[in-house]
C-alpha cells in the first residue's frame, strides 16, 4: 500500500466516522455519507485496492434500508402508543425546531412537538403524552439501528479493503 492509498484511506475512515455521528445527530447524512465515501475511496485509489464492486453494492443497499428503517422505526414507535397523523407531524416538526437546541433539543423535540399538535388536537393530556412518548422511543429505536447498520458498513469496507490489500 503507498502512502497516497494509506492517506485516501484514513480520509474515508475519517468521513465514515463522521457519517456515524450523522446517525444519531441530524443534519449529517450518516449512511450516506459512509457510502459515498467507500465510493471516493474506489475512485481515488482504483479498483485494485478499493472495495469491490459487489462490497459498494451492499453498502448502498444498507444505506437505503436503514434510511428507510429509521422512518419505519418513528412511525411505529408513535402510532404504538397511539399518535394520529397529527402527531407524528409534530414529531417531526419537533425534530426539525431541536436540532437547533442541541442534543436536549434533538431527544425534546419529537416529544414536545407531537405532544402539542395531539394536545391542540383536543386529545387528553395523557393520551398527548403517550404520543409523544411514542415518538421519542421511535425516534431512539431508528438511531440505534442506524449506527448498528453503519457500524456493519465500516467493517465490511475496512475488511474488504485490508483483504484485497493483502492480497495484492
Amino acid at each position: 500500500m503507498t502512502g497516497l492509498e494509506i492517506l485516501w484511506l484514513a480520509v474515508a475512515l475519517i468521513l465514515m466516522g463522521i457519517g456515524v455521528l450523522g446517525c444519531v445527530l441530524p443534519g449529517l447524512p450518516g449512511t450516506p455519507l459512509i457510502f459515498a465515501a467507500a465510493v471516493g475511496h474506489r475512485w481515488l485509489v482504483g479498483a485494485d485496492t478499493g472495495a469491490p464492486w459487489w462490497v459498494l453494492a451492499i453498502l448502498g443497499f444498507l444505506a437505503v434500508v436503514s434510511i428507510g428503517a429509521d422512518f419505519l422505526a418513528t412511525y411505529y414507535g408513535a402510532r404504538t402508543l397511539g399518535a394520529t397523523r397529527r402527531g407524528m407531524v409534530g414529531a417531526v416538526l419537533g425534530g426539525v425546531v431541536g436540532l437547533f437546541l442541541g442534543p436536549a433539543g434533538i431527544l425534546a423535540g419529537p416529544f414536545v412537538g407531537a405532544f402539542l399538535l395531539e394536545w391542540s388536537g383536543g386529545r387528553a393530556w395523557r393520551d398527548s403524552a403517550k404520543a409523544g412518548a411514542g415518538a421519542t422511543v421511535g425516534l431512539l429505536a431508528g438511531a440505534m439501528g442506524k449506527v448498528a447498520c453503519s457500524v456493519s458498513m465500516i467493517l465490511l469496507f475496512a475488511a474488504s479493503v485490508f483483504w484485497r490489500t493483502l492480497a495484492t
